[in-house]
C-alpha cells in the first residue's frame, strides 16, 4: 500500500509568529504535528525540538533493527523529546517552562501507531465520515469526560485552551497510544488546535468530502483564517494508496 502525506502551517491572523512545527516524511511513513507554548521563542523552540527528537528516535530504531515494540518506540519518542525540552529550559532562563503538544503517526508493518500528548488531534476520515482518534488532554475535555459539563456547553466554558499534559513542561510525560490497521481508502488528518478551535468537525468533514487529501491542508488553513485565524494553524493529511482524486 502506498502512503502519501501533505502538510501546511500558517501563523494565522492574530499571531506575530508561528509556534507550530510539523513533519511529513513519506519515506519513513512518519507524520508529526507539535504546537508549542511558553512565550513566542519558547513555544517555537519546544515544538521544533519535539519534532526533531521524535524523528531521531525513529531513525535510530530503523537503522538499529531494534526489536522494541511500536508502543515502546512511541513512548521513547515522547520521553526523549520531553527530556530534551525540559533540560534546555533549565539551562536557558528565557526558555524555562516551555512545552509543546505533539501528535505522532507512524507506520510499523501494516498498522499505524498514533501517539498523543496535549490537544493537537488526529482524525480518521472514511466512508464520508470523520472520527477523532485521539483524546484531548485539556481541562474542558477532562470535565466533559467526567460528566461535569455537557458537550452542548463546550463553547461557553472558560479556559478552553488550558491543556493538562504537555511535552517538556515537566521532564517526564506519559503519552496516549492508539493502534489502527492500515486499510486502503482510509485518510487521516493531523492538526493543531488552530484548526479545531476555529472550524467545526462537521465543516472539516465537508472539506474532506468535496476535495482531495492533497488539497486538505491548504483548504483547512484558509477556512481557519476566514473564521478569524486566532491561532497558528497546522494541518497534515495522509492518504492510503495515494488516492488524491476529488469526490
Amino acid at each position: 500500500m502506498k502512503i502519501c502525506g501533505w502538510g501546511l502551517t500558517d501563523k494565522g491572523k492574530k499571531r506575530s509568529g508561528n509556534q507550530d512545527s510539523f513533519l511529513v516524511d513519506d519515506e519513513l511513513s512518519l507524520y508529526i504535528v507539535a504546537d508549542g507554548m511558553g512565550g513566542h521563542k519558547g513555544g517555537e523552540v519546544a515544538s521544533q525540538m519535539a519534532v526533531s527528537a521524535a524523528r531521531d528516535v525513529y531513525i535510530d530504531y530503523v537503522q538499529s533493527g531494534s526489536d522494541k515494540s511500536p508502543r515502546e518506540l512511541i513512548q521513547e519518542m515522547y520521553t526523549r523529546a520531553s527530556h530534551d525540552i525540559y533540560d534546555r529550559g533549565e539551562k536557558v532562563q528565557k526558555l524555562k517552562g516551555m512545552g509543546t503538544t505533539m501528535v505522532v503517526v507512524l507506520k510499523v508493518n501494516e498498522h499505524f501507531y498514533i501517539g498523543n500528548v496535549g490537544d493537537s488531534r488526529v482524525y480518521l476520515q472514511k466512508d464520508l465520515g470523520l472520527w477523532q482518534v485521539t483524546e484531548d488532554h485539556s481541562l474542558v475535555y477532562e470535565q466533559l469526560r467526567e460528566g461535569i459539563i455537557k458537550e452542548s456547553q463546550l463553547d461557553q466554558v472558560e479556559g478552553k485552551n488550558i491543556i493538562t499534559r504537555s511535552v517538556g513542561y515537566e521532564r517526564d510525560v506519559q503519552c496516549d497510544i492508539f493502534e489502527r490497521e492500515i486499510k486502503p481508502g482510509d485518510r487521516y488528518i493531523l492538526c493543531s488546535d488552530g484548526l479545531t478551535g476555529m472550524v467545526s468537525d462537521s465543516r472539516i468533514n465537508e472539506i474532506c468530502i468535496c476535495s482531495s487529501p492533497e488539497e486538505w491542508p491548504e483548504r483547512m488553513v484558509i477556512e481557519a483564517n476566514v473564521a478569524g485565524g486566532d491561532d497558528n494553524v497546522t494541518v497534515l493529511s495522509i492518504s492510503i494508496d495515494g488516492e488524491v482524486q476529488a469526490y
